[in-house]
């Protein structure tokens, strides 16, 4: 997700733990926030074990709701949403 921030980026980042701790999502790996150079700018991307377990989040009231009161009232307008599978690289270590 490539959004717009409205508040300061650390609530954002308190947010996030606090759902990865509260909520317990099933297949849930981990969760990464990018804070852009600009300050507003932020990209987060967040693992999931298989992509069944990822959509079946997509698809929970208790998600969206989340998201509709907590996440969203943050940004500024609508973020960008790209989902794929991350690939290991191939090139060995600085």
């Amino acid at each position: 997700m490539i959004g717009k921030l409205k508040v300061p980026f650390d609530e954002v980042v308190r947010a996030e733990k606090k759902w990865a701790e509260e909520r317990q999502v099933p297949g849930y790996v981990r969760g990464d926030v990018l804070r852009a150079d600009d300050g507003q700018t932020i990209v987060m991307a967040v693992q999931f074990e298989s992509k069944e377990q990822y959509v079946a989040l997509a698809d929970d009231p208790k998600q969206d709701e989340w998201w509709r009161t907590v996440m969203a009232p943050m940004l500024d307008g609508d973020p960008q949403w790209i989902d794929g599978v991350w690939e290991a690289s191939d090139r060995p270590a600085a």
